[in-house]
């Protein structure tokens, strides 16, 4: 039954109005992720002016963080509102995959050992075969194979002896060309034929070769002939040199230990004139 109201009119049950409570909002993604590099931004200014020796950068406002979104008089918008319970998390720094790490150190481990070998190998060739520039004549024909005085590094023949300076020429061996001749007579040699020193003669006597077989047999090991004596002179323009230019006569003398060594030079005639026959 209506109930009678004070004016006499009847009316229905009513209660009384209370206070309305707002309905909470749904936190924007977007704005939730302005907020958290709001932060990051902030913690990075703290470790920059502690690096610098400065104080910390103030934290962020508490009414950043606890206020609800608004927006300024010019139109920007605060930070959201954090939840209750939320924490944020700074992002990670990714980190390259394991394979990667692994291929890299392998790369700079292969380009190291290829260094090493590198070094190793030319050091292990200029030991072995050394440059000769820089080098005399006496210093080159001494590498050859020490002193005849005491070894044996000579032909025990005489025309071997001569023989072994035309196959060196061929070959471009300073030590083995210069080497089978006095060290007075290197130079000699080098000089009757138009050059500095027996070095530099005997390469610019290589370029000269046209054939090396036949340049290095034009002269004979021996000849049946009887050995003249301990002193005596062999010309190449008996021979009849081919393959590259003929060097002249020299003369040959029995040393230590039945080795022969070439003691004098002399030029002939270019081009040389027809040979006399010789038995070989």
């Amino acid at each position: 039954m209506a109930e009678q109201r004070d004016d006499g009119k009847p009316g229905s049950e009513v209660e009384p109005a209370g206070p309305s409570t707002p309905a909470a909002q749904p936190i924007d993604p977007a704005q939730l992720e302005e907020f958290r590099q709001f932060q990051q931004f902030q913690d990075y200014l703290r470790f920059t002016q502690s690096q610098q020796g400065n104080a910390p950068a103030p934290t962020p406002d508490a009414g950043l963080v606890q206020a609800p979104p608004a927006s300024h008089p010019g139109g920007g918008a605060q930070p959201p509102m954090i939840p209750p319970g939320y924490q944020l998390v700074p992002a990670e720094r990714r980190r390259a995959p394991r394979w990667l790490s692994w291929l890299g150190k392998k790369v700079i481990a292969w380009v190291l050992a290829l260094v090493i070998l590198g070094v190793a190998g030319t050091w292990l060739y200029n030991h072995f075969f050394p440059n000769d520039s820089g080098k005399t004549s006496a210093q080159l024909a001494q590498e050859g194979g020490g002193k005849y005085q005491t070894n044996h590094i000579l032909s025990t023949s005489p025309y071997e002896a001569v023989r072994e300076v035309y196959d060196a020429v061929a070959q471009n061996l300073v030590p083995q060309a210069c080497g089978r001749m006095d060290e007075p007579i290197q130079q000699k040699f080098a000089q009757d034929l138009g050059y500095a020193d027996c070095q530099v003669a005997v390469h610019e006597l290589n370029r000269k070769v046209t054939n090396k077989n036949k340049y290095a047999e034009s002269m004979p090991s021996y000849v049946s002939e009887p050995i003249p004596g301990d002193r005596f002179t062999i010309s190449s323009c008996q021979f009849g040199i081919e393959g590259g230019p003929a060097l002249g006569a020299f003369t040959v003398q029995k040393v230590e230990k039945g080795q022969w060594l070439i003691t004098a030079h002399t030029n002939e005639p270019t081009p040389c004139p027809a040979p006399t026959p010789t038995t070989r």
